[in-house]
This record gives structure tokens, C-alpha cells and sequence, in this order.
């Protein structure tokens, strides 16, 4: 920390500096004073301050003040950044030594600001300065500082490494964490660099960097940081999330900056379509808190609706949580109040029986026991013959009748495909659709509860966490390419809409998801949507299969058909314009085709 300064050397020098002795020239980069020849530092530091020197002093009446503002302004912009030991050095220095000359009491002259003439008015004469003007007192000061200017000059020209000191070092942290802390990226980058510059093995610098580079999506650079954390501190607190969600991500961006592979794939036959089921959470039962497994086994829990599932070319399902035998989790203070699911590897077998072709770990549970499940919950798929797609870069692909298919699921997480990062998105997608007949966009996002019905303008926020602006992902995506838009996650269903032809459903609601959830109201009332599509994507056909959970989560038919009610309305409101006509028996139309069920 800095303590009250006085006027630079370096300002006091470059009012010293006559307007005709040489022209003014341009400060060079910062980088290049480590290898510049002496004199031509000496003339750069001088020079940096002294355009902003003499605009400060046409509009101060104060010397001192003005000296002190823009020579100390001047200064750090000039070496801050690269030599922050240099900068605070040399204004330590040069202040010192202005404050003598300034200390002797020596009458400075108000300074009058410069009036421009126009070409026909003849300059007025000025009066030769008197003893004691600013230009005697510059000269003075610039005499007594001209020692520490060359030593701070020799310095960078030498080469030699400046860092801040420890001291420094933690206040660049605490800096840096506060602007990383309200959002202020740029320069929590800057304070941090200088932190780890200053004690490259200070741990809690390099992670925070890591993450500040992480927010502007500079994932290479997060993967060195932590990759360095991982060597001084193996054991580092979410370190190994952390490191997969740089790789994942930094891996991703080298392989969409690459020119995409045109497609040597014939086009699908012409006569081709695709019909497609989709449910939205599956959670068959969970290891932890304890006694919250299904009695008669995770295929109880699914028994009742195994042929609305089956029935398909192509079946969906968001796996809600990990399967997994293994693994930890840091995720709760106390097993009894803890929402951190973990199905054993054993239930894959029942998304399998259930006819599931695709499925998406792309959610807020799929790390909840960490990165080994991740891994366990993929070969889980891998074996059973389930395409997945969640983490960063992830494709699932099938292929039906003809047609690739491909499913690209997102998440409001880096750790999976990024759903807040718009621009990686809609290029995977893209990339997506360069590959496949048809591309499923799966999104797990929005607010979630009784409250999370409707599809806000706008972004989602829920405990604190970006939840996803979904309108303008929705729409993003299918600009992109993808043909139909598969949403969970608010654990209710939401609206259904049309998009320049592709409809996107916001949320699926729960399907089956047994005993750590709130059935509740429309908590408890579930789907499986049905969509038809041609051999170019295109919606012919669709329609809502109507489902509840019963007890602690047995999902069933409802022939009552309560959810469709509820999307009905929810459609109505949300979409007036663009919404899916639905009909009572849960036939889907395209907005003014079709007719509409009273409500």
C-alpha cells in the first residue's frame, strides 16, 4: 500500500523539457523497456508523462497537485503493468526528490491555461519566466531525480526481473479476488498474474486465475494454472473437476477453430423420417442418504410406463445423477438433508430395458460424486449401447431408418456443454449438423420447483446460480441447425413453441424420480413427448403421452391426462404467438394449424 505522494520526478522532468528542444515522441510498449539501451529508456520514461503533464497544468492551478496526478499517472501506465517494482521504485524516488526542491518554499507560478489563435490574430509575446517559475523548478527536479531514473532505466535495460515483493504480492491477491469476486475479470487477471509473477508457487494465486481466466472463456490458459496447482497441491479441494473441465473445454475450442470435414455421407433416403420419445428426469433410486432404494428393485419404478417408452425409433431420457458403485461426494454438510444421488451401476440396465437409445449427463448431478463417477456412468452407457453426450465436445450418435441422428446435451455448467456460453454452443451445433441428417439439442437449465412453471424473458437465476437465459438459447441453437429442442431440469413442465418451424419443449418435468424429490402438485405430474420428423428435419407430426409418479416416485400412465391441461394453459401464456396448438388429447400442431382445446 502506497502512502501519500508528492510530485514525481518524472512529472517535474518533463516539464522541465523546453517545447523546442525535441519533438514529443510516442512511449513504446512496456514490453520493450527490458531491452532497451539506456538513454532510450531514460528518454521514454521522461516522455510518458509529459503530454499528460502539460494537460493536467491547463486546467490546474496547482503545480504540485497537477505534478502529482498525472506524473504518477503516467508513471504506472508506463511500467505498472510489466515492472511493477520498478514503477513503485522510481516513484518513491523521484517524489523524494521533488519534495526537496518543493520543501525549500520556492514560489511556484500559477499556471494559466493555453488559448488557441486563429490564423489572423499574431501570437502574443510571452514574458521570459521568472526565477522561480515552473521551468527552474522543473529543472531542479529533474537535476535531483535524474539518479534514480537512470538506475531504474539500467535496471529494465539490464534485463533484470522485477516482482512485487510478498508484501505487495498478497495485496495484489486480495485486489485481484475482490475484482474476480464482482465480476470484474480484466483486472482480476491483472492482479493475479502479478501475484503469481511475484511467488509462482502461492497456490491460492495461480487457482484463482485460473478461474478468472476460466470467465472469459480462456480455457487453455486455466488449464496451465491448474496443471500447476496440481503439482504443488495434489490434493487441492475440487482440483480434479476443475482440471476436466478445462481440458474438456480447452479441447473443444482447438477442435471447433479447425475447418470443419465435409460429410462424404450420401443423402437419407427421400421417404425417410424418424419418430422420437423423450422423457425428461430419470432417477430410479440413490445410494446415499441411505434406504432410498426402490424395494423391488430401480425397474419397479418404471415397470408401468416401459411401453410408452419402448414404443420408438429413437428413445430419450436425462440421466439425473451418476451411476456409479464408486466415488465421493463433497457436496453435503449432512447425509439426512442431502441432495446428491448416485444410482448403482446395475440400473443401467433398466434405461436398456426401457428401449433408451440416447441419454444426456448433461446436468447439476452428474458430478456429484465426482469426476469418477463421471467416467463410471459413461463405460456404464458405453456397455449397454446407450449414446451419451454431456461433457464438453460430447456427441451421441445413432443411426435409424436411414438417418444419422446426433444428440448434443447442455448444461448451465463448463463442466458439460456449456449452455451460458452461446458462441461454443451454436458452433457445436453446427458442427453437429455437418455430420448428421438430424441433430436433438437436449438442455438442462431454468429455475426449478412448483414456482419454475413459466419460461421467463430473459435470464434464470436460482440460489445464486445462472440458470440460463433459455428463450435465446433455444432459439440460437435452432438458428444453428438442430431440428427439435428437448429441455428438464425445472423438475416441472413448461411450454412448448415453434421456432422458425422446430419446436422446442422447455422442460419435460419429472418422469421417474424416486424418493429424494417433491411430487407435489405439478411436481409430480410427468410426460413423454412424442415428435415425428422427415429425412430434412422437419416436423410432421407430434404429441403428449400423459404420465405421474405415484408414492415415492412410480411413474405411471395418467389417463386423466392432468399434464396436458397444465401445458395447455402454460402454452397459452408463456407462447400466445408461437406456441404448439394441443389438442385434449395431447396431439402437438404448429401454431394457427389445427384446432385448439378450450381451457
Amino acid at each position: 500500500m502506497r502512502g501519500p505522494m508528492l510530485p514525481s520526478a518524472f512529472v517535474l522532468l518533463a516539464l522541465a523539457t523546453s517545447p523546442g528542444t525535441s519533438p514529443a515522441r510516442e512511449p513504446a510498449p512496456a514490453n520493450k523497456f527490458s531491452t532497451a539501451p539506456v538513454s532510450e529508456s531514460a528518454e521514454l520514461l521522461s516522455s510518458a508523462g509529459s503530454q499528460s503533464v502539460r494537460s493536467a497544468l491547463g486546467t490546474e492551478s496547482s503545480v504540485a497537485s497537477a505534478a502529482k496526478r498525472a506524473g504518477d499517472g503516467s508513471t504506472l501506465a508506463v511500467l505498472g503493468a510489466a515492472h511493477p517494482s520498478v514503477a513503485s521504485a522510481a516513484l518513491r524516488t523521484g517524489t523524494q526528490a521533488a519534495s526537496t526542491a518543493l520543501a525549500r518554499g520556492t514560489p511556484v507560478a500559477t499556471v494559466q491555461p493555453a488559448v488557441a489563435t486563429s490564423s489572423s490574430t499574431p501570437p502574443t509575446a510571452q514574458p521570459a519566466p521568472a526565477q522561480g517559475t515552473v521551468s527552474d523548478l522543473g529543472s531542479a527536479a529533474a537535476r535531483a531525480g535524474a539518479g534514480a531514473l537512470r538506475a531504474a532505466a539500467f535496471a529494465l535495460g539490464s534485463g533484470a526481473s522485477f516482482v512485487p515483493s510478498p508484501e505487495e504480492a498478497e495485496a495484489r491477491y486480495v485486489r485481484g479476488l475482490e475484482a474476480l469476486k464482482s465480476k470484474d475479470t480484466a483486472t482480476a487477471i491483472i492482479e493475479l498474474s502479478a501475484c503469481v509473477k511475484a511467488l509462482p508457487t502461492r497456490v491460492d494465486c495461480r487457482w484463482e486465475l485460473g478461474w478468472a481466466y476460466s470467465v472469459e472463456s480462456r480455457w487453455a490458459d486455466s488449464l496451465t494454472h491448474w496443471t500447476e496447482v496440481q503439482k504443488l497441491d495434489p490434493e487441492h479441494a475440487d482440483l480434479e473437476t476443475a482440471l476436466a473441465q478445462a481440458r474438456g473445454q480447452a479441447a473443444l475450442q482447438a477442435k471447433l477453430s479447425q475447418s470443419p470435414q465435409a460429410s462424404n455421407r450420401p443423402p437419407p433416403p427421400a421417404d425417410a423420417k424418424v419418430r422420437i420419445r423423450a422423457v425428461g428426469d430419470m432417477m430410479l433410486g440413490t445410494t446415499l442418504p441411505e434406504d432410498n432404494l426402490p424395494p423391488d428393485g430401480g425397474g419397479s419404478v418404471i415397470a408401468g410406463v416401459l411401453p410408452l417408452m419402448q414404443d420408438a425409433d429413437v428413445t430419450f431420457a436425462n440421466v439425473e445423477g451418476p451411476l456409479c458403485d464408486n466415488g465421493k461426494t463433497t457436496k453435503c454438510r449432512s447425509s439426512g438433508n442431502c441432495y446428491a444421488f448416485r444410482s448403482p451401476t446395475a440400473y443401467g440396465q433398466f434405461f436398456k430395458d426401457a428401449g433408451v437409445d440416447l441419454a444426456s449427463t448433461a446436468n447439476n448431478h452428474s458430478g456429484d460424486f465426482g469426476e469418477l463417477c463421471r467416467r463410471e456412468t459413461e463405460s456404464t452407457l458405453d456397455a449397454l449401447g446407450i449414446a451419451w453426450s454431456g461433457p464438453p465436445g460430447s456427441v451421441a450418435t445413432v443411426d435409424r431408418n436411414g438417418l444419422r441422428i446426433g444428440m448434443v446435451a447442455f448444461h448451465t455448467s463448463p463442466s458439460c456443454n456449456h449452455l451460458n456460453n452461446t458462441a461454443t454452443a451454436t458452433a457445436l451445433v453446427r458442427a453437429a449438423v455437418a455430420e448428421h441428417d438430424i441433430v436433438i439439442v437436449s438442455f438442462h437449465g431454468g429455475a426449478e420447483g412448483g414456482k419454475a412453471l413459466h419460461v421467463p424473458n430473459g435470464r434464470e437465476m436460482f440460489f445464486g446460480e445462472d440458470r440460463g437465459d433459455l428463450r435465446a438459447f433455444t432459439h440460437a441453437v435452432v438458428d444453428a441447425g438442430a431440428h427439435v429442442v428437448i429441455g428438464h431440469g425445472p423438475h416441472v413442465v413448461r411450454g412448448l413453441e415453434f421456432y422458425k418451424g422446430r419446436l422446442i419443449a422447455y422442460s419435460l418435468g419429472n418422469f421417474a424420480t424416486y424418493g429424494r424429490f417433491n411430487l407435489k402438485g405439478p411436481q409430480g405430474l410427468g410426460m413423454v413427448l412424442e415428435v415425428e420428423l422427415n429425412n430434412t428435419g422437419d416436423f410432421t407430426a407430434g404429441r403428449v403421452l400423459a404420465t405421474k409418479q405415484m408414492d415415492k416416485g412410480i411413474a405411471v400412465p395418467d389417463e386423466k391426462g392432468a399434464v396436458i391441461k397444465l401445458l395447455q394453459d402454460l402454452t397459452a401464456e408463456d407462447f400466445p404467438d408461437s406456441g404448439a396448438r394441443i389438442s385434449e388429447d395431447g396431439t402437438l400442431r404448429r401454431e394457427g394449424k389445427g384446432p385448439v382445446s378450450a381451457r
